[in-house]
């Protein structure tokens, strides 16, 4: 019970535990992808307008050097005025190159008159036009061929403008959607708590009812309400303390049952003996009639050691089958001729039919048991002048061997709790056979570790038919 206990403790937290990480994955995946996406979007619809206004206005400072003839008279102060008001605005800069590749305007002074032979030079005169972003350095690029009148009258202008404050605006934006995260966050984590707490309500319910039936209330039942896997779990566990409460009655009887079982023999014994003690000139008839009662309590007293050693075989877990090869036909006749005494007592009719001879891989001291115990129960347990057939048959992969007789038949209430270890059917009828609640029990098992099936079928005052699947060969490993 304390390791059930432990067991549903742990999967409780465990519940608790991956809920509460779920519902957080899942509140803030979402929004943490989204303050991502906000951002990125925000940074390309910023550098795209800027790009765009500069692009516009480089156009008209284009137009405007072609109209002023600035190229060849660089004085014009409405060019000059232009360039200073967008290089002052975007803090950029404007670099003119004319067709001799001299730079005749530099808004930052410090290249006028100096030669400027570049690539992007090149690529402009050849009639390309330049506009890139260059996202390393945050620099946006734009290069524009300016054409005159005269095929000489050529030149460049190079726009390249700084988009710093938009990533400083991106930070102080980041700073603000973090703030707002961790807002998220821990309202998540209260929302997570909470709805765990709810989830696990049932749960802690059905653990507080295990810790009261751990102090030995088994009267207590586990409450089968709340979620599907909680109402499966409850009705498992309440089955399970019903088969527990059977088998600790059953127990408790087998106990009481034995000891009388095992205390009456040896009373019947001393009582004989102290009578021979106590008498004188005892009559040898009376010494023989004393012994073979002595006898047979032995022989009672034997039958209920026996059963029990053998129940503890069966429920050994290392217990070894013998396997060989067995002819099962020769293995029932022999079981057969050896209770045929018992049943003539009471005129039973033993019957065998083979259907075709069967050879299986079995452990033959264990099939003869099988075969003995309820061979020996339906002569033990059926009328007089009755009848019991057995029946051998086989297929392809199992052999079968049927049972059936025209005894006291097994209460429909019994036939469940038949094979149960220490169950009798009829206590005081059990005694007069000399049954120990043992028999069927055992065979059970000696089926069950043969890869076996038993099953009954039985009508109260009908009879009863048992009816033994084995394999004919063992699985190799």
């Amino acid at each position: 019970m304390n390791s059930i206990l432990d067991t549903l403790k742990t999967f409780f937290k465990s519940i608790r535990f991956i809920l509460f990480i779920v519902i957080m994955v899942v509140g803030i995946l979402p929004v943490s992808l989204l303050k991502i996406y906000a951002v990125n979007m925000y940074r390309t619809a910023q550098i795209d307008n800027r790009q765009e206004k500069i692009y516009n206005m480089a156009y008209m400072i284009k137009n405007l050097i072609i109209s002023t003839d600035y190229l060849n008279n660089s004085t014009s102060e409405t060019v000059s005025v232009e360039l200073e008001q967008l290089t002052s605005i975007y803090s950029g800069r404007i670099v003119i190159v004319d067709s001799s590749y001299t730079i005749i305007k530099d808004t930052y002074v410090v290249d006028e008159k100096k030669t400027c032979i570049s690539e992007n030079v090149l690529r402009c005169f050849d009639g390309e036009e330049i506009v890139d972003y260059d996202s390393e350095n945050n620099n946006i690029n734009i290069a524009l061929l300016v054409t005159g009148n005269e095929d000489n009258d050529r030149g460049v202008i190079f726009f390249n403008f700084t988009t710093a404050d938009i990533e400083e605006n991106i930070v102080e934006l980041n700073s603000i959607l973090n703030g707002v995260l961790l807002v998220v966050f821990v309202i998540l984590i209260g929302i997570a708590l909470l709805f765990a707490g709810l989830f696990a309500r049932p749960f802690k319910r059905m653990e507080l009812e295990i810790s009261s039936i751990k102090t030995g209330n088994f009267d207590e039942k586990i409450t089968s309400t709340g979620y599907t896997e909680v109402v499966k779990i409850g009705d498992s566990f309440n089955h399970m303390l019903e088969r527990l409460e059977e088998l600790d009655a059953s127990r408790q009887e087998f106990v009481s049952d034995v000891s009388h079982e095992l205390k009456t023999p040896i009373t019947s014994i001393k009582v004989l003996a102290d009578s021979l003690l106590t008498q004188e000139d005892v009559p040898a008839e009376v010494y023989r009639e004393f012994f073979a009662d002595i006898v047979e309590e032995i022989d009672r007293e034997n039958q209920i050691i026996t059963d029990l050693l053998n129940l503890v075989k069966m429920d050994k877990k290392s217990d070894s089958l013998v396997i060989t090869s067995v002819d099962i036909n020769e293995l029932v006749e022999r079981v057969l001729k050896r209770l045929k005494p018992i049943a003539a007592e009471k005129n039973i009719e033993l019957v065998l039919e083979s259907f075709r001879p069967v050879v299986a891989e079995v452990d033959e001291v264990k099939l003869t048991m099988i075969v003995s115990n309820l061979v020996e129960n339906a002569i033990k347990y059926n009328v007089m002048d009755g009848w019991v057939r057995v029946s051998l048959n086989a297929d392809l992969k199992y052999f079968y061997v049927k049972i059936q007789d025209s005894g006291i038949g097994i209460p429909e209430e019994s036939q469940k709790k038949i094979f149960e270890r220490f169950y009798r059917v009829d206590k005081a009828r059990s005694r007069e056979t000399g049954g120990t609640g043992l028999g069927l029990a055992i065979t059970n098992n000696a089926v069950l570790i043969h890869n076996g099936e038993i099953k009954l079928h039985s009508v109260e005052g009908e009879g009863t038919t048992f009816t033994v699947r084995i394999p004919l060969a063992r699985p190799k490993k």
